[in-house]
């Protein structure tokens, strides 16, 4: 499938239906992706960015049927990923001397993927390449958004953005732009991108954001490389943006907790009844981390203003899907938020305190020194839970 986006934009990249995990297996995507590669028809024929690498003859295939590949003139590289550059060496075996524009990183990024000494030509924040028709690309370097080599290209006239990973989603759809999806699901999957994804860059995302209006350029659509093409008011992301690399948080709380006979799980559900009890407008949301997609959960953890983690102590440890989601957030590097630990013991009982030890590595707020039961908890400890609750609720 190809279209045309605008004029003589074409939209020639593939919709992968199929596509459950990302990244390996670190990002869930429920609902598929694009890899979105753009090909602009002027004086000058250029491409911007291909596919992923299982697709790579496919779309050269495709890409055959837009344009005799001797006349794409320069082909971009927004990013050296290997999800955006992965038809790459199928497409320079057929045209091994046409330039490929990207950023100094970005040849170190191709080079190290595909050791090629490929026609590299690079640039940076300002430059210019002249399309003809009274156009041109200009390009914006940002780096680690989500990559040192990523950068942004602006086409003039056109008055398009392509942002490449920025303000995109893994979201397969047929209809690509912005107004034609569900509304819902669109921004459920923006916000789990940042959340997952962009996070640990957000004071760069506020930075470029800001740098680019400083330019003020028209802006008529953003073309990114997973998801849609945002056509419908796109400053709407852009809004979205701003506001969730400022700290973002909502008038929510999120329990994380793992169980081995049900006592962890009884804890944050008495915990959660005391916070309700004392605040009836706050958002509750209780995870067994075990069981949810821990990107789903992270996408939670990164809405909320405070989390309680919890765990029964084994081995003198916690249990590792606590571990490893903890090591999740740790990296993500949230800001401005507040937590807590909480779990069950037999008899060594250092889960809380270990649980609070990550929260404090992860720069959370330690509102107390969590809450440990022995055993499975009775009435009497359910109570002192739910008092919990409503202590850590108190002081926020």
């Amino acid at each position: 499938m190809s279209f045309k986006v605008k004029n003589n934009v074409h939209w020639v990249g593939k919709v992968d239906w199929e596509l459950n995990k990302f990244h390996g297996d670190e990002y869930s995507t429920h609902r598929g992706s694009t890899y979105n590669s753009y090909l602009i028809k002027e004086e000058k024929n250029i491409l911007i960015d291909t596919v992923w690498r299982p697709y790579a003859k496919e779309f050269v295939a495709n890409l055959k049927k837009e344009i005799d590949l001797d006349d794409i003139d320069y082909v971009i590289a927004n990013h050296g990923e290997i999800d955006h550059s992965g038809a790459l060496p199928e497409l320079m075996r057929e045209i091994p001397e046409t330039p490929i524009i990207c950023t100094k990183n970005g040849v170190k990024s191709l080079k190290g993927h595909y050791h090629e000494d490929w026609n590299f030509q690079t640039v940076e924040t300002g430059d210019k390449l002249e399309l003809g028709n009274g156009k041109s690309l200009i390009f914006v370097e940002a780096p680690m958004l989500h990559w040192p080599d990523t950068m942004f290209s602006y086409l003039t006239g056109d008055n398009i953005l392509f942002s490449n990973d920025a303000f995109g989603q893994h979201y397969a759809t047929e209809s690509i732009y912005n107004d034609k999806v569900d509304q819902c699901e669109l921004f459920m999957e923006s916000m789990k991108y940042y959340a997952n994804i962009l996070t640990p860059f957000s004071k760069l995302v506020l930075k470029k954001i800001k740098e680019f209006q400083s330019l003020e350029l028209p802006l008529d659509m953003i073309c990114t490389s997973h998801g849609v093409i945002w056509r419908d008011n796109p400053l709407q992301i852009v809004e979205k943006y701003l506001e969730w690399s400022d700290n973002y948080k909502e008038n929510q709380i999120t329990l994380l907790y793992d169980t081995m006979w049900n006592g962890t799980r009884s804890m944050a559900e008495n915990i959660a009844e005391g916070i309700k009890q004392e605040d009836q407008d706050v958002e509750i949301k209780l995870f067994n981390t075990a069981k949810s997609d821990k990107n789903d959960v992270i996408t939670e953890v990164f809405k909320s203003k405070a989390i309680l983690v919890g765990s029964p102590t084994i081995n003198k440890g916690i249990l590792t899907s606590i571990a490893a989601v903890m090591e999740e957030i740790k990296g993500l590097g949230f800001k401005d938020k507040k937590a807590a630990g909480f779990g069950t013991y037999g008899w060594s009982g250092e889960s809380v305190d270990i649980i609070n030890d990550l929260l404090d590595e992860a720069n959370f707020e330690l509102i107390n020194d969590g809450i440990k039961v022995k055993w499975n908890p009775n009435a009497e400890a359910q109570k002192e839970c739910q008092d919990f609750g409503k202590e850590f609720i108190g002081n926020l």
